[in-house]
C-alpha cells in the first residue's frame, strides 16, 4: 500500500493492516462502473486541456483493454493494492506508463467510489425491478388460474368473510407494484454525480462536470462538495426497500407455509420447489418458502448495519464508509434471488379448490352478510350484530353450520328474515355481493386482472 501514500510515510503498513483494510475481495464487482466514470473523467480531463488529449485517449484505450479483461475472468486482482480502483489504476499505469499516472488528476478515491456506488445501485434497481415485473406477472397468471375458488379471508388469522384466492393474491401485487415504485422514485437521490468533489472541498482543477454527468447519465451535480462524498443516505434507502420487499416475499411464504400445512391442506408446492427429510420417508417440507421468510432478516440486518455505521460519522468521508458495500451488495443478491425464485415457485402450485371451500362452509362467513340483511329491514346494526352473534353462539353449540339452517330456525332469532335470506348462505353469492371498486366480487377482480395485466405488459 505503501505506493498510494509513500511520500509522507517511512515505514510499510503492518500486514494485519492491510487485511484489515482490503476490500478488493468485495468491491471488485464495481469494476464495470469504475472503468466507465474513469473514462469519462478521462475525455473531460483531455476535452478541459488538463493532460494531453493524447494522454486521455491512451487512457481510454488501456481501460477498455482491462475491462474487457475482467469481463472475460482473466484479470487478476491483488489485495495488497487495497481496492478496485487501484488495481486498475495500477494496471493502466503498468501498460501505458505515465499517461496512466495523470488518471487520477482532480479526483480523489472519495468521490471516485462516491460515483461507483450510485452507478452500480442505479443499475441494480433496474434489474431488481425487472425482477417485481416478472413476479407480479406470474401473481397475475396464478389468480387468473384460480378464478373462480373461493377462500376464507382472514384478520387476526381468524376466519372473517369469504374471498376470491385471485383477490388475496391480486394484494401482493399491489405490495410488489409499491416495492417498484419505491425503487424507481429513489433513482431521482442516486442519479446525482459526485465527481469533481475530489476528497472534500472540491478542486483548484476547471473540471467540466457536467460533461462527464452527461456521459454516465446522470441527472444533475452534486450541490456540496463535503456532501457528496459522504452522502449514503440511498444506499439506506436502497436497502430499506429491499427490506420491505422481502417483508412482502416473507409474508406471502409464510402463507404457502401455511396453507401447505395438512391442517389447511390449501396448496401443494411442487416438488422442485420442496425438499424431503434425512429421516422421515413421508416428508415434503417447504424449504424454499421458508428459506425466503429467513433471509427477510438477513437483508433487515444489512439495513441497520448501514445504519450503524453512518450514525455516528463526522464530515465528511471516514473509512468506515469502507463498510457500506457489503450490506448493500448483500441485500441486493439476496432480494433479487428471492423474487426470482417465488416466481419460478408460483406456477408449480396445486390449489386444493374443494379444502378452501370447506372451510369456508366451517367458519360462520356468512355472519356479516347476514347482520347486514337484518340492518337492511331496519333493526339497528349493532341490534343485528347481537342476533347474529347469538344465532352463531347456538349453531356453535349444536354442531351445525349456518348453511344448514332452515328459515324458520333463521326466525327464531330474528321475525325480520324472509325467505331471501337463505340465498346470503351460499359462499358464491356472498362475494359477488362484494361489488364495490377495490372489491372481491368476480367482475371487480377480473378488472383488476385486467388492470395489472395492461401495466405489466403480460
Amino acid at each position: 500500500m505503501s505506493e498510494l501514500w509513500g511520500g509522507r510515510f517511512e515505514r510499510k503498513s503492518n500486514e494485519l493492516v492491510e487485511k484489515l483494510g482490503e476490500s478488493v475481495s468485495f468491491d471488485s464487482r464495481l469494476a464495470r462502473f469504475d472503468i466507465l466514470g474513469s473514462i469519462a473523467h478521462a475525455r473531460m480531463l483531455g476535452e478541459q486541456g488538463i493532460i494531453a488529449k493524447g494522454d486521455a485517449r491512451k487512457i481510454i484505450s488501456g481501460l477498455k483493454a482491462i475491462d474487457r479483461e475482467i469481463d472475460k475472468g482473466t484479470f487478476v486482482w491483488d489485495t495488497a493494492l487495497e481496492d478496485v480502483h487501484m488495481n486498475i489504476e495500477a494496471a493502466l499505469t503498468a501498460r501505458i506508463g505515465d499517461a496512466g499516472k495523470r488518471l487520477h488528476t482532480g479526483r480523489s478515491r472519495n468521490d471516485q467510489v462516491a460515483a461507483d456506488m450510485r452507478m452500480w445501485t442505479r443499475y441494480q434497481i433496474s434489474v431488481i425491478c425487472g425482477r417485481l415485473e416478472l413476479l407480479q406477472i406470474e401473481l397475475v397468471e396464478f389468480a387468473q388460474k384460480h378464478i373462480e375458488v373461493i377462500l376464507p379471508g382472514c384478520t387476526h388469522l381468524q376466519h372473517a368473510q369469504p374471498v376470491l384466492l385471485a383477490h388475496h393474491m391480486l394484494a401482493y401485487v399491489e405490495m410488489f407494484s409499491r416495492d417498484y415504485d419505491r425503487f424507481t422514485e429513489l433513482n431521482k437521490r442516486i442519479n446525482i454525480l459526485p465527481l469533481g468533489s475530489a476528497a472534500l472541498a472540491g478542486t483548484s482543477y476547471k473540471l467540466n462536470r457536467k460533461m462527464v454527468a452527461e456521459e454516465l447519465g446522470f441527472d444533475g451535480i452534486s450541490a456540496n462538495s463535503m456532501d457528496a462524498v459522504s452522502d449514503r443516505d440511498y444506499l439506506i434507502e436502497f436497502c430499506s426497500n429491499a427490506s420491505i420487499t422481502m417483508m412482502h416475499l416473507s409474508r406471502l411464504c409464510e402463507e404457502f407455509v401455511l396453507w401447505s400445512t395438512p391442517e389447511f391442506g390449501y396448496i401443494e408446492i411442487g416438488d422442485a420447489f420442496t425438499t424431503g427429510s434425512s429421516i422421515m420417508p413421508q416428508k415434503k417440507n417447504p424449504d424454499v418458502a421458508e428459506l425466503v421468510r429467513g433471509k427477510t432478516g438477513r437483508v433487515y440486518g444489512d439495513l441497520m448495519a448501514l445504519l450503524t455505521v453512518m450514525k455516528g460519522l463526522p464530515m465528511t468521508y471516514n473509512r468506515d464508509l469502507q463498510e457500506d458495500k457489503e450490506p448493500a451488495f448483500d441485500a441486493s443478491d439476496t432480494v433479487l434471488l428471492c423474487l426470482h425464485v417465488v416466481a419460478r415457485m408460483l406456477p408449480s402450485i396445486h390449489v386444493n379448490a374443494d379444502a378452501m371451500l370447506e372451510a369456508v362452509r366451517e367458519g360462520f362467513l356468512e355472519a356479516t352478510d347476514l347482520a347486514d340483511y337484518l340492518t337492511a329491514k331496519g333493526t339497528p346494526f349493532r341490534d343485528a350484530h347481537e342476533i347474529i352473534g347469538r344465532l352463531v353462539l347456538h349453531c356453535s353449540k349444536k354442531g351445525l353450520r349456518l348453511s344448514e339452517l332452515s328459515l324458520g330456525q333463521l326466525q327464531a332469532f330474528s321475525e325480520s328474515f324472509e325467505a331471501d335470506a337463505l340465498a346470503l348462505l351460499d359462499p358464491v353469492t356472498l362475494v359477488k355481493r362484494r361489488d364495490i371498486a377495490g372489491g372481491t366480487a368476480p367482475k371487480r377482480v377480473r378488472a383488476a386482472i385486467k388492470r395489472a395485466r395492461k401495466r405489466l405488459g403480460s
